[in-house]
């Protein structure tokens, strides 16, 4: 029997190659519906291609250009038009692969609506977890991870009171042997040279200033339910190994292949099944050589110990810490800040900031606001000097 699935994000990295996974297995899914941005002529060749019942827009301009076009398909548009496709009865499975704070509400949407979530948003439990993953328990809905990460550490998990600790890997990063002088200096083009993956542009930043890394402990914690005390970050720069656990008796499972996401949103897709889809390459150990492996470094990349520290603090100082370090990372997109400044306007924000403990949903997002606004002021002030 076919999957009936919604992808939210198809025109972007993660939403184009869950489609390729996708025409590889079309015997096993059915596209109910899609949602992207202002990408629109990607949208619309993927209309024509998968022929979804439903489509989302960012905007109503957009979804008007599509309806002269489709008129005999459902168009929504913005945030409600996400929670419409979330809600609908028909789709077995959502891949929430947006980004940003948009994810969060169709997420909820789908788990109230017993929906299983294949996540690549890291924003819904970063900001929101405990209240995500309750209401996942109380739904009995399974959230699917699509992170080569917490793929890799969800595929090796087998028993939990078992688990002495789990071991996420970073590549390190383009910045791995710079010096902090070169990364005051670096530009734009250097810091989404990443060396092993190809990813968007806001989460190819924070690979560079390890922030990512951060937020991953964050989602690990929330996903598998593990102490932060419990949870190490390695640095492997051949990306062979994408995590592991640790046992009690001193075990330690890890999985390994090539970087490529294709395989675990395959995984999350098809799960509890494997089968054939898109043709990787085969990992080859004799090729491989060797497997490097490194503490952080914390003094060239404070971001991965901030978002530890704000993981822990708990309540909304995660939601300070994802917020104010996106509004960052896109003033440096847009070349109004340097590099190291992403780190500087995001300590400071968090370090002024007083969080709100068991938050609800409501005041997470008007916190998520509130913060956005001080650091875009402190980013105005900053270039102002």
């Amino acid at each position: 029997m076919k999957k009936n699935i919604a992808i939210l994000g198809s025109t972007g990295s993660i939403g184009t190659q869950a489609l390729q996974v996708i025409d590889k297995l079309s015997d096993k899914f059915n596209v109910v519906g899609l949602s992207a941005g202002n990408n629109i002529s990607l949208l619309t060749e993927q209309i024509k291609k998968y022929s979804p019942k439903w489509v989302c827009t960012a905007s109503k301009d957009f979804a008007m250009v599509l309806k002269k076009t489709f008129n005999n398909i459902n168009i929504v548009y913005g945030d409600e038009g996400l929670n419409e496709i979330a809600a609908l009865k028909e789709i077995n499975l959502l891949l929430v692969a947006v980004s940003g704070k948009i994810g969060l509400k169709p997420t909820i949407t789908a788990i109230k609506n017993k929906k299983d979530i294949a996540l690549a948003n890291k924003e819904t439990l970063v900001m929101a977890g405990d209240i995500v993953m309750k209401l996942a328990k109380e739904n009995n809905v399974k959230i699917l991870p699509v992170d080569s990460e917490h793929s890799a550490i969800f595929q090796c998990l087998s028993n939990r009171s078992e688990v002495n600790r789990l071991i996420i890997t970073s590549s390190g990063g383009p910045f791995r042997n710079s010096t902090i002088e070169e990364m005051e200096k670096a530009d734009l083009s250097e810091a989404l040279a990443h060396p092993r993956w190809k990813m968007g542009r806001k989460i190819t930043v924070d690979s560079a200033t390890l922030m990512n890394k951060g937020l991953e402990v964050i989602e690990a914690h929330h996903l598998f339910d593990i102490s932060y005390d419990d949870i190490k970050v390695v640095v492997h720069p051949q990306s062979y190994i994408h995590s592991a656990v640790e046992y009690v008796d001193g075990s330690i499972i890890a999985q390994i292949g090539i970087p490529s996401m294709h395989i675990p949103i395959q995984y999350a897709l098809t799960y509890p099944e494997r089968t054939r889809g898109v043709e990787t390459e085969s990992f080859d150990f004799i090729k491989a050589a060797k497997f490097e492996f490194y503490e952080p470094d914390l003094i060239k990349f404070p971001s991965l110990a901030l978002a530890i520290k704000a993981g822990k603090t708990k309540g909304t100082a995660t939601v300070c810490l994802n917020a104010a370090n996106e509004e960052a990372v896109f003033a440096f997109l847009e070349k109004k800040i340097n590099f190291l400044d992403i780190y500087k306007i995001t300590k400071s924000v968090y370090d002024n900031y007083k969080p709100i403990q068991n938050p609800s949903l409501e005041q997470i997002l008007s916190e998520d606001e509130l913060i956005r606004k001080i650091t875009q002021e402190k980013i105005n002030n900053m270039r102002q000097r």
